[in-house]
């Protein structure tokens, strides 16, 4: 939940094209500042602090209440059922709040533009409608609207779409339009929904820079029995092989790209994993290391739309344990700076090759202040870890959607 002035939506533009004759689609990602990343950790700290002062509770117990739900993660392991069946549709997610990368998306003709998440870790494509409660603030510059009467495309559907946030209800209906990436990429007839009540985001939300959510999981995610925006694309022959990769830099903007593989973004070989099955983008990992801790066998989802690396609560106390990080009252770990050169690498061993995130990388720093970008989060049915942004900016990721694998390389940028 954002509060600072740091979050007002700010103007982004997008560049989008492909290069003669290689047939990918290139689509710019705008990264949010560490800067503006610290400084939401800290004033949710504050915010929390001032709640627990004012409810007269104990910090400890206050502490489980904010942290310590064990949850699902965007996709309804248990509870999603069929709308053709008369039935609503609910799935736990997790708070966007901490993503860093947005891109642009259009929707309806003439297009309508929108700055979106791309997540690997969801399947539905939604954005506000006019007229949405709770979504944005005027003092922030508010969301952009999807308006149908002004879409020559828009088709009805009109079944509820409904999500479960933990902090409450995001609701709307579906309906059906075209779809625009990277400004001349159509693709028609796509399911999408139109939210009508965003307040189960909550500020983070309505401070946040981004107006939706596009999901680039797979079928087994998707609410309302919708296909994936990258799947229609598929199937409508508007990409050259069924393929799309993520170039995330450290320090800059990253790229996006649908169609094939850049061969300019890595050196080397793309080392293969087959996913263990076509729903999340989820791996078996070999182990996980950092100093003396070792995950042993287990396994992860590469997840675009989370900024940091999470495990199991347990794990995560021992790894922040062994390299001095502590927790502060809404679960982040933060680090004296003082220590950021000395720390470990912490080492994925992924089919039999280990993937290493430098120490000094573990750490999102500003203005005095070092989080450790690692949290605990613990999912009772799903995946045990997300290797989420922090290590995807460490390698070139490929999701190949037609294998059902993913790909990793060392990057040239």
């Amino acid at each position: 939940m954002k509060y600072s002035i740091l979050a007002v939506l700010s103007a982004i533009t997008t560049t989008a094209f492909a290069e003669e004759g290689d047939g990918i689609i290139r689509m710019s990602m705008m990264k949010r500042s560490d800067h503006e990343f610290v400084n939401y950790h800290l004033e949710r700290e504050r915010d929390a602090l001032t709640l627990a002062l004012e409810a007269k509770n104990n910090p400890a117990d206050l502490t489980e209440t904010l942290v310590a739900k064990p949850v699902s993660l965007r996709g309804a392991f248990d509870k999603q059922v069929k709308v053709a069946q008369g039935k609503e549709e609910s799935v736990s997610i997790k708070d966007y709040s901490n993503a860093q990368y947005y891109g642009i998306v259009e929707l309806g003709t003439p297009p309508q533009s929108f700055t979106v998440v791309f997540d690997t870790g969801s399947s539905n494509l939604w954005v506000p409608q006019v007229g949405c409660k709770r979504c944005g603030a005027w003092w922030t510059g508010g969301k952009h609207k999807f308006d149908h009467t002004k879409s020559s495309s828009y088709k009805a559907d009109g079944a509820d779409f409904h999500i479960q946030y933990g902090s409450g209800d995001v609701k709307g209906i579906f309906s059906v339009d075209d779809v625009t990436l990277a400004q001349d990429l159509v693709i028609s007839g796509q399911k999408f929904a139109e939210v009508s009540d965003a307040g189960g985001l909550g500020l983070g939300y309505t401070m946040g820079k981004f107006d939706g959510i596009l999901g680039l999981g797979f079928e087994g995610l998707s609410l309302g029995g919708a296909e994936t925006v990258f799947k229609n694309a598929i199937d409508q022959g508007l990409v050259k092989e069924p393929v799309f990769a993520f170039a995330l830099g450290d320090n800059a903007d990253g790229e996006l790209t649908f169609g094939g593989i850049d061969k300019s973004k890595f050196t080397g070989d793309i080392t293969w994993v087959d996913l263990m099955e076509p729903k999340y983008w989820q791996i078996s990992v070999d182990n996980i290391s950092i100093g003396g801790y070792k995950s042993g066998k287990t396994n992860g989802i590469v997840d675009s739309g989370t900024s940091l690396i999470t495990g199991p609560s347990a794990e995560i106390e021992k790894i922040a344990a062994s390299v001095g990080a502590t927790k502060n009252i809404v679960g982040q770990y933060s680090i004296d700076c003082s220590k950021v050169p000395n720390l470990p690498d912490l080492e994925f061993n992924i089919n039999g090759k280990p993937w290493a995130v430098p120490g000094k990388n573990l750490v999102i720093q500003a203005g005095g202040t070092c989080l450790f970008a690692m949290m605990g989060m613990d999912i009772p049915t799903g995946p045990k870890w997300i290797l989420g942004d922090v290590f995807m900016r460490k390698f070139y990721t490929v999701f190949d959607y037609g294998n059902a694998r993913v790909g990793f390389a060392n990057p040239t940028y």
